[in-house]
């Protein structure tokens, strides 16, 4: 079901997210349904959207969905960075559409998670992917692009398809 994006200044935006437990498997499938939903409806008015984290939707659970070439589901994730290497991106959200931030990213990252099948896996990043990836977690830990705005003037606004 298509769920309403938290949009930038919701107090939920700024929560830390509680880890995916036993008790909540029975939800999984229809948290990660309305992910799925809210994620094609964002792309269908926008024509963006490639992630969304669940805290965007209001679930305030550590799980991030993504879809590109295939269907990704990451319960309780973990982002490492194997060095130091950085790069500059302009970093736009579902929860601000048409407002891109200025921002420095890890160039690689390896985020490790749990699958819905309950597999421990494991996947390097690069440039995009990596900054995608990097930006979804920020969402678990109650963080913003905006709150990482390489300083006051790295705030653009974007037209929008709609």
């Amino acid at each position: 079901m298509v769920k309403e994006i938290l949009k930038l200044g919701d107090p939920a935006l700024y929560e830390v997210c509680s880890k995916v437990q036993k008790e909540d498997m029975p939800m999984l499938e229809t948290w990660v349904s309305d992910l799925h939903d809210t994620l094609l409806d964002y792309r269908k008015t926008y024509g963006a959207g490639r992630a969304i984290a669940a805290p965007q939707i209001g679930i305030r659970k550590r799980l991030l969905y993504m879809l590109t070439d295939k269907e990704y589901v990451f319960i309780n994730p973990q982002l490492s960075f194997p060095d130091d290497e950085l790069m500059e991106v302009l970093d736009d959200c579902m929860s601000f559409p048409g407002l891109c931030v200025r921002v420095m990213r890890h160039r690689r990252a390896v985020i490790s998670y749990t699958d819905l099948q309950g597999n421990p896996c494991e996947m390097a990043l690069e440039g995009d992917y990596s900054e995608l990836l990097q930006h979804e977690y920020d969402h678990l830990d109650g963080i913003l692009a905006t709150m990482r705005a390489k300083d006051n003037k790295s705030f653009i606004l974007m037209q929008m398809k709609r």
